[in-house]
């Protein structure tokens, strides 16, 4: 996803930071002894897939790690599998067909996007059990349950407190988005969480840009707003720069940024930065990773949501444990269509009536460590 020389810098920038102690090889990965990984290996190990969409961003790399010590613990036989970047559905879809074929009794997804449905189906109909973890499936019952942000409350939260930054000042907004050819719901919940946020009619909450281009927002003291428009970053920092750079060619006035995550806002950053621009505008995104969180403590970032990857690995693996053994089934939480690990507001620079945590006491718990 990065070049060489841009991931070696960030690569170096976060181990600096102390965020991740490296950032995992792309490709499929075995985590276990015996090679075999099944259900009905010797050891009498519950076989179970864990599936991420890449492991250049270090969000999945937590997730592994928490899904690891899950496995260790509950005596599964675990086998990592990623794409080898983000929206790479091919290789999810052939790691899905290789957890049929070893009898895994289950599997653990991000989905990339709805084109991975059938092989889920497929997994299914096989017997085994689907968990999908971050991005739900669409629809729901692709899966067997889902643990993840409520994305659209994670992007609310950081567009009310946006509204409230500007006070009552007018808002050119320049959205960082995750993808421009490919539907997830994790894009459109929280591109469409965050303009509700700011009091901005959505119109098509699963679709990303279909809103007014200008207009009054309410949010806040409420004042007029302009979108200067929509640009992919594919949930990555380069891209993010490009995506910036693009928005900024399209109006310089921008002085309000959301991101679909840290690195993408880092890259945006990074652009602004480089038109000069960096101190005039609101930067927003979610992830809260150790190193987003520095960000906010360094006022790059001036709020992010941060959500626990490490949370969801866990309860999938457990979900799947005891399914296994005792035939008690998932469930989810009340009024939603998904199991929803929570977020949390992270910003020095908290507003009145708005739930918060500095960034000091996000740094204690990023990603649930």
């Amino acid at each position: 996803m990065l070049n060489h020389t841009a991931a070696t810098v960030r690569a170096k920038r976060l181990l600096a930071l102390g965020s991740i102690a490296a950032i995992a090889a792309l490709g499929m990965t075995g985590c276990s002894a015996n090679s075999s990984g099944g259900s009905g290996s010797s050891s009498g190990k519950v076989g179970v897939a864990l599936i991420v969409k890449t492991t250049t961003n270090p969000f999945f790399v937590a997730m592994e790690d928490a899904a690891k010590a899950a496995a260790s613990k509950d005596n599964v036989q675990l086998t990592l599998a990623a794409g080898k970047k983000d929206g790479d559905a091919a290789t999810q879809i052939q790691a899905i067909e290789d957890s049929i074929s070893r009898g895994d009794k289950g599997i653990l997804i991000t989905p990339t996007d709805s084109t991975v449905n059938s092989a889920i189906s497929k997994a299914r109909k096989a017997g085994l059990v689907v968990i999908a973890l971050d991005t739900p499936p669409d629809p729901a019952n692709t899966v067997d349950v889902t643990y993840a942000t409520d994305n659209f409350a994670a992007g609310l939260a950081i567009g009310k407190w946006t509204a409230a930054q500007l006070d009552g000042k007018k808002a050119v907004i320049g959205l960082v988005d995750l993808f421009s050819n490919q539907v997830a719901s994790v894009d459109y919940n929280r591109d469409q969480g965050f303009l509700t946020g700011m009091g901005i009619d959505v119109k098509d909450k699963t679709k990303n840009g279909d809103e007014d281009k200008s207009g009054k927002y309410t949010g806040g003291k409420g004042g007029d707003y302009v979108i200067a428009g929509n640009q992919a970053s594919n949930g990555d920092e380069a891209d993010g720069r490009t995506a910036m750079e693009t928005l900024l060619s399209k109006d310089p006035s921008i002085n309000v940024v959301y991101a679909i995550n840290e690195p993408a806002a880092y890259g945006a950053y990074q652009a602004l930065k480089a038109a000069g621009k960096e101190k005039d505008t609101i930067i927003v995104a979610i992830d809260g990773g150790c190193t987003g969180v520095k960000e906010v403590t360094d006022g790059i970032i001036g709020a992010t949501s941060q959500q626990y990857p490490s949370k969801m690995a866990a309860l999938g693996m457990e979900a799947i444990v005891k399914l296994a053994k005792t035939g008690t089934k998932p469930t989810v939480s009340a009024g939603l269509d998904f199991f929803n690990t929570g977020s949390q507001l992270v910003t020095d620079k908290p507003v009145a009536g708005l739930t918060s945590i500095t960034s000091a006491d996000a740094t204690k718990i990023c990603w649930g460590k």
